[in-house]
C-alpha cells in the first residue's frame, strides 16, 4: 500500500538527512530514500575519508620532521593499510551515527532509487515517487506533499579519460587505493586537486599537478594563490598552469604518458597513475525530472531563493542546483527549504556570508570577497595582512608559513573578506565569518581580544594591520 508523508526526500546525503532532521524536528513526517549509504558522498566519498587520509599525512610529514622538535624517531615510515583502515572506522563510526539519527526523528528511510511520477491515480500533480527498493522486491510507491530533491553530484570526467581504476582514477577510487603510487599526475589545482596533492606529497609520492588555469586554486584571493603554489613547490610538487590536456595522448601501461599544451609548448608528462579531478556534475539523470515542469540550467535544477523547483511544492539543495558544492552549504540549504515548506519564512542565503575551506598543508580558508573581487565590485579597499611567523604559536607549532589578509571597506569600514593560509586557519576562519554576517568593522574585530599565545592573533593583528596598527609587524 502506497505511503502518504509530508515530506520525502531524494538522496541521504549531509543535505538531504539535515533536511530530514530539521522536518522531524517541526513535527513533519518524513522519509529519505538513499540508493547507496546514509551520509552521502561527505561521508563516504569526499569529506570526511579524505580529510582522513589528509590527517594521518600530516602525521607522517610531521614525524619525519621529529628532530626540529627534539623527537629522535628513526626510521619513520608509513603503513597504508592501517591508514586506510582508521578512515573505514571513522566513516562507520559517524555513518552509524546518521542512522541512529534517523531512528530518534522517526525517520522512514528507503534504501533504493527514487523516481519522480507525473500526475497519476496516485495525485493530480508530479510528485509521487516510485521506489526501486535496493533489496529486488516490488517497488514502493510513497505520496508526498512536499519533495526536496538532494541528489548530489559526482566527479566529472574528461572525454578520453573516463577512470578505469588502474591507470586513471578520480578521487573516489583514490579513496580505494590499497597501495599508494611511486608517481601521480593530477589534472586540476582546485581545491580538490590541491588536497590530493599536498595529501599524497606528504605520503612520499611525486606528485605533478597540470591546471588549466593561469594559477592554481583560481577561485581564491591571488596572494592566497601564490603562498600555497610557493609551499606546494617547497613540498615538491610540480605545477604546470595554463596547461591544457591532451586526452588523445594518454598512453597505458606500466604507467600513463600524457601531453598538455603548456603556455602553447606541448610537454610530455609520465606517472604511474592519473587523477583527474576537473570538478563536479550534477546528478539530475534518471531521477523522473521530465515528469515534471522543473527546469534543468547548464546541467544543475533551477531554483529560487527558498529552493522551490518550477513545481512549487518540489524543492531542490545542495550539489544538484550547482553553486557552491560544500556540504555545510548543503546543510543550511536543506534548513531554509523545510522551514519554508513549513510556512516559518526563513532568512534567505547569503552566499558571500559562507566560509570556503582547503585542507591541505598547509590549510587555507576564505569567506566573502578576495581583494580583486571586491574592486570589480566597485568597492574602494584598504587591506592589512599579518604573517603567522610574528606569532609565538605558530613557531611553537612549527609551521609559520602563511598569512591572514582582511579587505575592507575604505568608505563604510566593513569587512568585506578575509583570507587566511597557514595553520589550523580552517579552524579559525569561523571568527572571520561571524565578523562578516554581524557587519563588523575591522577596528571592532581588533578590540576583540585575542588570548595569547594563539594562532588567532594573526586575525586581530591582521585587522590592525588594515588601518596601519599592527603590534608586531
Amino acid at each position: 500500500m502506497a505511503q502518504e508523508y509530508d515530506l520525502v526526500i531524494l538522496g541521504g546525503g549531509t543535505g538531504g538527512y539535515v533536511a530530514a532532521i530539521r522536518a522531524s524536528q517541526l513535527g513533519l513526517k518524513t522519509a529519505v530514500i538513499e540508493k547507496e549509504k546514509l551520509g552521502g558522498t561527505c561521508l563516504h566519498k569526499g569529506c570526511i575519508p579524505s580529510k582522513a587520509l589528509l590527517r594521518s599525512a600530516e602525521v607522517f610529514a610531521t614525524a619525519k620532521r621529529g628532530e626540529e622538535f627534539g623527537v629522535m624517531a628513526k626510521e619513520v615510515s608509513i603503513n597504508f593499510g592501517k591508514v586506510q583502515e582508521r578512515k573505514n572506522k571513522i566513516v562507520g563510526q559517524l555513518y552509524q551515527g546518521v542512522q541512529h539519527l534517523m531512528k530518534q526523528g522517526k525517520i522512514d528511510v528507503y534504501k533504493g532509487t527514487g523516481r519522480i511520477l507525473g500526475p497519476s491515480i496516485f495525485s493530480p500533480m508530479p510528485g509521487t515517487i516510485s521506489v526501486e527498493m535496493n533489496n529486488g522486491e516490488e517497488n514502493e510507491i510513497v505520496i508526498p506533499k512536499n519533495v526536496i530533491i538532494a541528489t548530489g553530484s559526482r566527479p566529472r570526467t574528461l572525454p578520453g579519460l573516463e577512470p578505469d581504476r588502474e591507470f586513471v582514477l578520480t578521487s573516489d577510487e583514490a579513496l580505494e587505493m590499497e597501495f599508494l603510487p611511486k608517481s601521480i599526475i593530477i589534472l586540476g589545482g582546485g581545491i580538490i586537486g590541491i588536497e590530493w596533492a599536498s595529501m599524497l606529497s606528504d605520503f612520499g609520492v611525486d606528485v605533478t599537478v597540470i591546471e588549466y588555469a593561469e594559477r592554481i586554486i583560481p577561485t581564491e584571493d591571488k596572494e592566497i594563490s601564490r603562498e600555497m603554489h610557493r609551499q606546494m613547490k617547497r613540498k615538491g610538487v610540480k605545477i604546470a598552469t595554463s596547461a591544457k590536456v591532451l586526452p588523445e595522448t594518454l598512453q597505458k601501461g606500466g604507467g600513463v604518458i600524457i601531453s598538455a599544451e603548456v603556455k602553447g609548448v606541448q610537454k610530455e608528462f609520465k606517472a604511474e597513475k592519473i587523477l583527474v579531478s576537473v570538478g563536479r556534475l550534477a546528478n539530475v539523470e534518471g531521477i523522473g525530472l521530465e515528469n515534471t515542469e522543473i527546469q534543468v540550467e547548464n546541467g544543475c535544477i533551477a531554483v529560487n531563493e527558498y529552493f522551490q523547483t518550477k513545481e512549487s511544492h518540489i524543492y531542490a539543495i545542495g550539489d544538484c542546483i550547482g553553486g557552491l558544492q560544500l556540504a555545510h552549504v548543503a546543510a543550511r540549504e536543506g534548513i531554509v527549504a523545510v522551514e519554508h515548506i513549513a510556512g516559518q519564512n526563513p532568512s534567505r542565503i547569503d552566499y558571500s556570508l559562507v566560509s570556503k575551506c582547503i585542507y591541505s598543508n598547509p590549510e587555507a580558508a576564505s569567506v566573502g570577497f578576495s581583494e580583486d573581487e571586491a574592486k570589480e565590485k566597485g568597492y574602494k579597499v584598504k587591506v592589512g595582512k599579518f604573517s603567522f611567523r610574528a606569532i609565538g604559536k605558530a613557531l611553537v607549532f612549527g609551521e609559520s608559513d602563511g598569512f591572514v589578509k582582511i579587505v575592507a571597506d575604505e568608505e563604510t569600514d566593513d569587512i568585506l573578506g578575509v583570507h587566511m593560509i597557514g595553520p589550523h586557519v580552517t579552524d579559525m576562519i569561523s571568527e572571520a565569518g561571524l565578523a562578516r554576517v554581524l557587519d563588523a568593522s575591522p577596528w571592532e574585530v581588533a578590540h576583540t581580544i585575542h588570548p595569547h599565545p594563539t594562532l588567532s592573533e594573526a586575525i586581530g593583528e591582521a585587522a590592525l594591520a588594515v588601518d596601519g596598527k599592527a603590534i608586531h609587524s
